[in-house]
C-alpha cells in the first residue's frame, strides 16, 4: 500500500518527473534489468505501453514493485473494416487506420477488461493518456501524404479544420477521439483504484517555428497544437481531461549563448506552453509534458554530454515558472533507451548525468 499511496499522491507534492521507456516487446529478462537500472537511477515514473495479455499485467506490476509508476500510454482501436495506411511507405511515416475509424465500442471492450486485471493485481497507475501525435500525419492516417494531394506541405489552423477538405477529415478523426476519452473517463468512474488517475489528451506535436517557412525537408501536413486544442476543447475535451499532452523539442542551437538562450525560452512560452493553465482555470487545463528531450549523437564511450547537460540545464529552468504556477504538472524526457535518433540517457552501461539531471527533483 505504500507504493499505491506514493503514485496517487506525488502530483499533489510536486511535479511528476518522469522517463520515456517502452519496453513490452522485450525478454522479462531485460525488461527486468531495465527497471532495476530506472530505479537505481532515482526515475520513479515512466511512460509506457501496457499490452493486454499477462506479459503486460506482468511488467506493471513488475514495475510497480520496484517504485516506478506507469503513465499508460493507451492504444486506440479502430472499426474492422477501417482502411489501412500501408507500411513500410515512402515517407517512413507508421500505418494503421485513420483516426477518423477510431471504434468507441470495440475501445470499451479492449480498455474494461486490461483495467479490471490491472486492479486485480493491485496496480495503480501514474495516469492514461489516449494515444500519440494525433496531430501529426505520423500517427494519423487521416492526413493525405503528398502523392495523394501533391504541393500540400501545410500546418492547418483553426479555420482549415472546418473549412479546407483535409482539415475537415482530420476533425472527423477528432471528433471520434473525444469519444474513446468518454469511455476512459466512464471506466474510471467505476474503477476502484484508479478512480483519481489523471486522465491526458494525447501528445502533441509543437512546432516552435509557426511563423517561419516551412523547411524543404518538410513534405507532409500536420494541424498546430494549439489549433487542435481549441477545436478539441470547443468540443468538449474539457470535460473528459484533466491535463493536456505537450511534446517539445528545444532547438539545440549555441548552447550558452545568451541570444540563443532567450529564443529557446520566448519560443518555449509562445508556441508551446501558452494552452497550458492553472488547475481549476476555466479557460484550459495544465499540461503534462509527456515527451521532451536534448539529443545527443556522440556515441563513444565514456559519453561526451557538456553541450547536452547545459541545454537540459536550461530547458529545466525555463520549466520552472510553469511548475511553479501549477500550469505544467508533468516532465517526462525522452527516453531512457533510444539508439534511432540518439535521445537515449542509458548509455555505456549507466544512466548517462542528463538522465539524472532530467529526473533530478
Amino acid at each position: 500500500m505504500t507504493i499505491l499511496f506514493f503514485v496517487l499522491t506525488a502530483n499533489a507534492q510536486g511535479p511528476i518527473l518522469g522517463m520515456n521507456a517502452s519496453m513490452g516487446s522485450l525478454p522479462i529478462d531485460q525488461q527486468n534489468a531495465i527497471l532495476s537500472d530506472l530505479h537505481a537511477a532515482g526515475v520513479r515514473y515512466i511512460r509506457a505501453g501496457i499490452t493486454p495479455d499477462d506479459r503486460g499485467i506482468d511488467l506493471a506490476r513488475r514495475a510497480q514493485a520496484q517504485g516506478i509508476g506507469i503513465l499508460w500510454i493507451v492504444q486506440l482501436q479502430y472499426r474492422p473494416e477501417a482502411p489501412s495506411r500501408p507500411w513500410p511507405n515512402a515517407y517512413n511515416v507508421w500505418g494503421g487506420p485513420p483516426l477518423s475509424a477510431a471504434d468507441p465500442g470495440r475501445f470499451r471492450n479492449y480498455f474494461q477488461p486490461i483495467i479490471t486485471r490491472l486492479e486485480a493485481a493491485g496496480i495503480t497507475l501514474a495516469g492514461f493518456e489516449l494515444g500519440n501525435e494525433i496531430n501529426s500525419p505520423m500517427f494519423n492516417a487521416d492526413f493525405s501524404l503528398p502523392a495523394e494531394t501533391p504541393g500540400q506541405s501545410k500546418e492547418f489552423n483553426l479555420p482549415d479544420l472546418y473549412n479546407d477538405s483535409e482539415g475537415q477529415q482530420v476533425a472527423k478523426g477528432y471528433l471520434q477521439y473525444l469519444k474513446l476519452l468518454a469511455v476512459i473517463k466512464d471506466v474510471r468512474a467505476h474503477s476502484r483504484l484508479n478512480r483519481h488517475t489523471p486522465i491526458i489528451s494525447a501528445g502533441l506535436v509543437f512546432n516552435e517555428a509557426p511563423d517561419a517557412p516551412r523547411g524543404k525537408n518538410i513534405k507532409l501536413d500536420a494541424v498546430s497544437a494549439t489549433a487542435t486544442i481549441a477545436f478539441l476543447r470547443a468540443n468538449g475535451l474539457d470535460t473528459l481531461v484533466d491535463a493536456y499532452g505537450i511534446h517539445t523539442y528545444p532547438w539545440v542551437d549555441g548552447p550558452g549563448v545568451p541570444s540563443a538562450v532567450a529564443g529557446r525560452r520566448d519560443r518555449l512560452a509562445k508556441y508551446v506552453l501558452a494552452p497550458c493553465q492553472p488547475e481549476g482555470s476555466t479557460s484550459g487545463k495544465p499540461c503534462w509534458i509527456t515527451e521532451w528531450g536534448i539529443p545527443n549523437h556522440d556515441t563513444l564511450c565514456p559519453v561526451y554530454e557538456t553541450s547536452q547537460i547545459t541545454l537540459v540545464r536550461e530547458t529545466r529552468a525555463n520549466f520552472q515558472p510553469y511548475l511553479h504556477q501549477r500550469r505544467v504538472l508533468a516532465l517526462f524526457y525522452y527516453a531512457w533507451l533510444d539508439t534511432r535518433e540518439f535521445y537515449g540517457v542509458f548509455r555505456c552501461g549507466k544512466c548517462t548525468e542528463t538522465g539524472r539531471l532530467a529526473v533530478a527533483p
